[in-house]
Order: structure tokens, then sequence, then C-alpha cells
């Protein structure tokens, strides 16, 4: 057998592709004007709940993709940061100023 038909070993299963990561998007960091913030994407298929957006004052509705912003440079620490976290639609996020 030549070496580039080697069977692949089977004792080693592939690990799962994690969907709702991929969708869901990754955290990042943005520092605008009024400090910095985390940013991440949340999925139309994870959006399954109703949210205001603070950017326009509209509602978010169930299934619509959209950001969850919070402070990542708060003064009373990470864990009252992501309490006081919110979600945007994604076009107010960018423009917000």
């Amino acid at each position: 057998m030549s070496p580039s038909r080697r069977p692949r070993r089977r004792d080693a299963e592939p690990e799962p592709l994690d969907v709702e990561r991929i969708l869901g998007g990754m955290r990042r960091t943005e520092t605008r004007r009024d400090g910095t913030w985390n940013v991440q994407s949340q999925s139309a298929a994870s959006a399954v709940k109703e949210y205001t957006c603070p950017g326009c004052g509209l509602v978010i509705p169930v299934g619509t993709a959209h950001v969850v912003t919070w402070r990542a440079d708060g003064l009373f620490g990470e864990e009252d940061d992501l309490a006081a976290r919110r979600h945007w639609h994604t076009h107010c996020w960018r423009i917000r100023t």
C-alpha cells in the first residue's frame, strides 16, 4: 500500500461541531469614547427572547440576530458588568457614538 493511500485511524472519534458556538459568534472587545466594551454576536437561532434596543428604543424580536454588550472596564467588577449587559440591534451598536 502506498503512503498516500493509508487507511485512516478509526479508533479516534472526531469531536462534534458546536454549532451554537459557531452561529453565536465569539466575544470581542471594542474601545469607544465611553470606555471598553465586550461585544458578542447573538445568532437568530439563539435569540429566544424579545429585548428592547437601548440605541433606538425599538423591540428586537425573537429570532433576530443582534449583539449583546457589557462593560469591560467597569468599576464594580466583571459580575456587575455582566449583569448590566444590554442587547442591541447590530446596526444601532455600529452607529453608536
